[in-house]
């Protein structure tokens, strides 16, 4: 099986001290790269176990999803679909946040 380098990452979960002493997996067609954060499905992961990334993600998509909300306020859309945009488009993925906030201090 050939692995491809450029897409291939590399987290070590924990300490920051243990992450230092750790030596890069390297062979002889390239090394792997070592990264703090990633995604996976969907979930961005630290390596220090935060939330920080994937909230910071999360309600950047959001903004952007507001500012369309607030267009189409603008261009005069009926208030009944515009609350009908905000319940599928931009609520769903902050319900999502908060559920797992709300399981995590549980």
């Amino acid at each position: 099986m050939a692995i491809s380098f450029t897409k291939t990452k590399e987290m070590v979960m924990g300490p920051v001290a243990l992450s230092s002493n750790l030596p890069v997996i390297q062979w002889t067609e390239g090394q792997i790269e070592r990264v703090s954060s990633f995604k996976l499905l969907g979930l961005h992961l630290d390596a220090d176990f935060s939330w920080h990334s994937h909230v910071l993600a999360v309600t950047s998509n959001a903004t952007k999803r507001l500012y369309f909300l607030k267009q189409l306020k603008r261009a005069g859309v009926p208030h009944a679909q515009l609350l009908h945009f905000y319940l599928a488009v931009i609520r769903p993925p902050c319900a999502r946040i908060r559920s797992s906030c709300v399981a995590s201090l549980a």
